[in-house]
């Protein structure tokens, strides 16, 4: 390879990595073209699956600022620049490794954080961007549909008192004059019949003396007279 070719294409794996949100080395030995073809498929937009020679991607990693592949740029080799999902991208190639097993996945890089292959695959086992988007759109459903109801609820209950208060309006109308009712009439009548009662129970007291009086004064001339008649008859 010409040295400007050598410099063109490590130019552009350099920006395949600035460009991607993460890049997964593999190692594709015993793959055939068609196997090959089918990963790519497999990967769709998420990911471009890219063979590279080691000593051109060495060079590109280094000038990216990556040393995670230092180590791993041997044997026949490929990277998976991940461009969309980086979760459906690690899936992906973890399928397809299971059903061909000559797909080795060596190690990787996300957001300049190396990533060895027990790291991928965890990642690849977490949920789909898609998947943790509905979940949360369902939460947030959930949520404001319980908002709706507590700011109802005040609501529903300020129309269940007015409701009531207009029953009672209708029944007493008196009530809307801010008053509490027309007070009943039969409550007063007692007052007077009990201060009728109360006069009529002081009277005799005022009587009884003169009556018990009366029979002292007429003793009193009884003895006068009887004394006088005394004197005469000496």
């Amino acid at each position: 390879m010409a040295r400007a070719d050598k410099q063109a294409a490590v130019a552009e794996i350099v920006e395949s990595f600035n460009d991607s949100a993460g890049a997964v080395l593999t190692e594709y030995r015993g793959l055939t073209v068609k196997q090959l073809q089918e990963l790519r498929r497999s990967l769709g937009a998420n990911a471009n699956y890219a063979v590279v020679k080691n000593t051109l991607a060495k060079i590109a990693a280094t000038e990216a600022g990556i040393t995670a592949f230092d180590d791993l740029l041997t044997g026949p080799t490929a990277i998976a620049f991940i461009n969309g999902d980086v979760v459906e991208a690690a899936k992906g190639l973890r399928d397809f490794a299971k059903a061909n097993p000559t797909l080795v996945i060596k190690g990787g890089v996300l957001d300049g954080k190396p990533l060895d292959a027990t790291e991928i695959a965890k990642l690849a086992d977490l949920e789909s961007r898609e998947v943790l988007l509905g979940k949360l759109a369902g939460a947030m459903l959930a949520s404001l549909s319980q908002a709706v109801y507590l700011l109802n609820a005040p609501l529903a209950q300020a129309a269940r008192l007015a409701g009531a208060l207009q029953a009672k309006a209708e029944q007493d109308p008196s009530i809307l004059a801010g008053g509490a009712g027309t007070p009943v009439a039969a409550e007063e009548a007692p007052t007077e019949p009990a201060a009728e009662a109360a006069d009529e129970t002081e009277a005799p007291a005022d009587e009884a003396p003169a009556a018990e009086e009366a029979p002292a004064e007429e003793t009193a001339a009884e003895a006068t007279a009887s004394d006088e008649g005394d004197t005469t008859e000496a």
